[in-house]
């Protein structure tokens, strides 16, 4: 096995980890939902590079989603994240690339511990769901592109994947993650987490801007 994969595969347990967590401590949270939830995102948190902006917001525009659901998408969508970063910092040829990528893992990292600790709170069980079924299945279908991707090639598919990613789960947040939200703090969270999803693309567009095509 590779360093980068088995930097990713790091990644992708640190994940699965804290939401067998979530799933462990939750009140009412039995052994079954627990599974469910390790399950699902062990295949979320690999790493997307194709444009999941279709599916993801197309599924968003028309969810209704519970607590439960809306905080599995959340952690899904970090989780996602962070392994594409842990695999753009290895792999990456461009500063402004390995600089970003660090900054994903720093900062989506800093979500799942701010959701893991709310979910703990909140007694809240994260449930899977289609938004969050729809986002797994972009990334899926994606990682094994990226990974055999290098240099050049690879920055460049690594940016325009972050785009497109971060547009979807914006779109989320503002069709369904924060209107939908019934619980205040969790609603709080999603919407100061908006800026930075803001931020992130805008960045990941400038990036993309100074890379250039072949």
């Amino acid at each position: 096995m590779s360093r980068t994969a088995r930097i990713v595969r790091r990644a992708i347990t640190t994940s699965v980890t804290a939401l067998a967590w979530l799933g462990a401590t939750a009140c009412g949270g039995g052994g079954d939902a627990a599974t469910d939830t390790v399950g699902a995102t062990g295949a979320a948190a690999a790493p997307a590079t194709t444009p999941p902006a279709d599916t993801a917001a197309g599924a968003a525009g028309g969810a209704t989603l519970n607590d439960a659901q809306i905080a599995h998408v959340a952690v899904t969508a970090n989780a996602i994240d962070s392994a594409a970063g842990v695999m753009a910092r290895e792999k990456g040829q461009s500063q402004a690339v390995k600089d970003f990528a660090q900054t994903m893992i720093t900062d989506h990292a800093g979500v799942n511990e701010r959701a893991v600790t709310l979910a703990r709170r909140l007694n809240v069980t994260p449930a899977d769901n289609d938004v969050s079924r729809q986002l797994k299945a972009g990334a899926d279908s994606a990682a094994g592109n990226l990974r055999g991707m290098t240099g050049a090639g690879f920055d460049r598919a690594y940016v325009d994947r972050e785009v497109a990613y971060h547009q979807a789960v914006l779109d989320a947040l503002d069709r369904t993650l924060i209107p939908g939200a019934q619980n205040s703090e969790l609603k709080q969270l999603l919407q100061d987490v908006r800026p930075a999803i803001a931020a992130h693309l805008e960045r990941a567009r400038g990036i993309q801007g100074s890379l250039g095509r072949p």
